[in-house]
């Protein structure tokens, strides 16, 4: 097994940062105000929401996170040449393209590349219903683009020291102003009782009147409640210049509260479209009267946003909310801080959103897959008003969740550079809020509730020591305004062309301390009786809900399968096979580094050739264990990512059981059973135990 100092080395050698931030070192500094070891030690919630960057586009070169390394990518169609392709393998029509490098020390006015498409058609046609096979044609070459380590010293520094989430999803497929709807108000009205349904950014200028452009809303919002219930809150930002990043201006109710109306509930304005900058921030932070929970909107300039921000701009924008919250260390000891992003833009992730079935006339049900859990409000199903790009032919898909974006999490609860891998979106913060101050929010949908944690887990309440930082990261690096600076002073925006012959991106070796990851999941096949189709079964034994995608190799063109099962139940559903040889090919991809695949020919009376083996697997409290009927030649059990603790097993005719131990590879598991005729069955994933959290051990190097 890693100890923590081992741990912590690997943890910090794959970015090459010898030290920190001023900002930064400061906030890591300083410890928890520790009194009930509990949730309730946390006096302050304050959530900054940047613009329009992607996981992958940020991270995907990190070590640890699920980023260009992933072991189990989706598959696609075959190219024109034939070749299977995955999802790396994107195409623009004419040409297929890769993750591309943004090498801004060579070109630093990449630093201000030109943004992409990132508005719902184009989004929802990107993502094509999880078959994600041609997102440069949808989104341009320019989706493709991604920075490293050297590009952006500040994220990589923050996401070291404190709390990354590499499993956090905006919430729709669309752009700015919905996915914040989620934010402050939990939906984006799907039934129109509001105003809605929004799928698009609205004219939320509050000098018009409020009949002037649609669409308007009026459902409650988020602070509307935390006012209700005398839980202090507010919103700083600079109403002269906000970047249009506040959706409540679009709220009825706000807009008279603005313009002062009779009968108006003033406080709305007073808190939520008032202007109180980083210097009101600071000075609440220093007198104690920072609210319980507020939001931070930047400027135009500060917003990360491609074209007005950059990620040097955004980089100096969120080192000046750290040092103003850690203004009075006595605030920050008791304070999270919640650092995400809207949407993606248009940069591509190479992870497929879990998301509710998708409509699919083809199956008997009519969608492609199921779930155990309500999916109302999930589906766009009314016209939207006032918004362009509301295509017919999108009516009925899902909403989101959208793709990943950046989300760190800084706190004295959250130092130490882990890594969170819970499925999370934008109504999991509002979710960490209900289950600190006990305000409840309805307009969560009990999709989202069952599929997208509360954060919680990301935090370590209960230890008196959280894990330290070496001392020699107390020193800083260049600094964040000096980029800054550099930024401001590009006078264009480029473009950015991926090379000719692209290698496959690669991914820095190195494991990190992980969250825990609250799922036990499980899926178990078995032939039909006439041998015509496999029927897979999805099951949930505890923790969190969990989305199964399913995508049938042999059928590539099909929309993938997707199946969310709540803890306790199960969903079984049927494949074809192919061919006249009946073949079948399954892949299973889950949360948190699940994955099963299954993959055979069926003959008649059920039996695959050479005989369905007998074989039953289980995941136990500290290892894997299968056992093989007696009868079966041929098969062969082995670890291609763990060999060097999970020992080859074949068990010979008359069959036994294997149990392979979890405590040295910290519960990760990947088990390859194969047969000379092609049968084969893959299990991989991760069981949290007795054993430290670590992310996946196959990416030491």
């Amino acid at each position: 097994m890693i100890d923590r100092r081992s741990l912590l080395r690997h943890s910090l050698a794959g970015a090459g940062l010898a030290s920190l931030p001023p900002a930064l070192a400061r906030a890591a500094a300083i410890g928890p105000d520790r009194r009930s070891g509990t949730l309730g030690d946390v006096a302050h919630i304050v959530v900054l929401m940047q613009e329009n960057r992607g996981f992958d586009h940020y991270f995907g070169t990190m070590p640890g996170v699920r980023g260009f390394g992933d072991r189990f990518p989706i598959p696609l169609p075959p190219g024109p040449d034939g070749k299977p392709r995955t999802v790396w393998d994107q195409s623009d029509g004419k040409r297929i393209m890769r993750p591309f490098p943004l090498v801004t020390s060579s070109d630093f006015d990449l630093m201000r590349m030109l943004g992409t498409p990132h508005t719902w058609n184009n989004a929802q046609r990107a993502w094509d219903n999880g078959r994600m096979a041609n997102w440069p044609a949808v989104k341009t070459h320019r989706s493709m683009a991604h920075y490293a380590a050297q590009d952006i010293p500040f994220q990589w520094a923050m996401a070291q020291a404190f709390t990354l989430c590499d499993a956090y999803h905006c919430s729709m497929q669309t752009g700015t102003n919905t996915n914040r709807l989620f934010l402050w108000c939990a939906n984006n009205d799907p039934y129109g009782q509001g105003g809605g349904p929004a799928i698009n950014n609205p004219d939320d200028d509050l000098s018009k009147p409020d009949a002037a452009s649609l669409p308007r809303f009026s459902w409650t919002t988020y602070p509307e409640r935390l006012e209700a219930a005398g839980v202090s809150w507010g919103i700083y930002q600079d109403m002269a210049d906000n970047f249009a990043d506040n959706p409540l201006a679009n709220f009825l109710q706000y807009r008279a509260a603005y313009r002062g109306d009779p009968g108006a509930r003033r406080v709305l304005a007073d808190k939520g479209l008032s202007t109180r900058a980083l210097d009101r921030l600071r000075a609440d932070a220093l007198s104690g009267t920072l609210p319980q929970i507020s939001w931070v909107i930047g400027t135009a300039e500060s917003s990360e946003h491609p074209g007005p921000s950059s990620p040097a701009q955004g980089a100096a924008y969120t080192a000046q909310v750290i040092e103003a919250l850690t203004a009075n260390p006595a605030v920050w000891a008791r304070t999270v801080l919640f650092v995400n992003f809207d949407e993606n833009d248009g940069f591509f992730d190479h992870v497929p959103p879990p998301a509710p079935p998708s409509p699919d006339p083809s199956q008997h049900s009519g969608f492609a897959g199921a779930s155990t859990v309500s999916t109302e409000g999930e589906y766009h199903l009314l016209p939207a008003p006032g918004a362009p790009g509301d295509d017919l032919d999108l009516r009925g898909r899902p909403y989101g969740l959208g793709p990943r974006v950046p989300m760190y999490v800084l706190s004295p609860w959250s130092r130490g550079g882990r890594i969170h891998s819970e499925v999370a979106d934008h109504t999991s913060v509002l979710r960490f809020m209900e289950a600190r101050f006990g305000v409840m929010e309805p307009g969560i949908s009990a999709w989202r509730r069952a599929v997208c944690c509360d954060l919680t887990s990301a935090f370590d309440f209960a230890s008196a020591t959280p894990p330290t930082l070496p001392q020699s990261l107390a020193a800083s690096i260049a600094q964040a305004p000096e980029r800054r600076a550099r930024a401001r002073a590009i006078a264009h925006q480029p473009d950015a062309h991926p090379p000719e012959n692209q290698p496959l991106p690669l991914q820095a070796a190195g494991i990190r301390p992980a969250c825990p990851a609250r799922y036990r999941l499980e899926v178990t096949c078995a032939p039909s009786p006439d041998a015509t189709a496999m029927a897979l079964t999805f099951m949930a034994q505890a923790g969190l809900a969990g989305v199964f995608q399913v995508y049938d190799r042999l059928a590539l063109d099909q929309i993938p399968r997707r199946f969310t099962v709540q803890p306790g139940e199960s969903l079984t559903d049927i494949w074809p096979a192919h061919g006249s040889d009946r073949r079948y090919d399954l892949w299973v991809l889950g949360p948190a580094g699940f994955h099963r695949g299954f993959v055979g020919s069926l003959t008649e009376g059920g039996e695959a050739q050479g005989g369905e083996p007998a074989l039953e697997w289980s995941l136990e409290k500290d290892h894997l264990r299968v056992t093989l009927a007696a009868g079966h030649h041929g098969v062969h059990m082995a670890s291609p990512a763990y060999h060097a603790h999970h020992q080859p097993w074949a068990p010979g005719a008359k069959g036994g059981t294997m149990r392979w131990p979890l405590a040295a590879t910290h519960g990760w598991y990947d088990l390859l059973m194969e047969r000379p005729d092609g049968w084969q069955r893959r299990l991989a994933g991760r069981l949290d135990g007795p054993w430290m959290a670590i992310t996946d051990p196959a990416g030491i190097g």
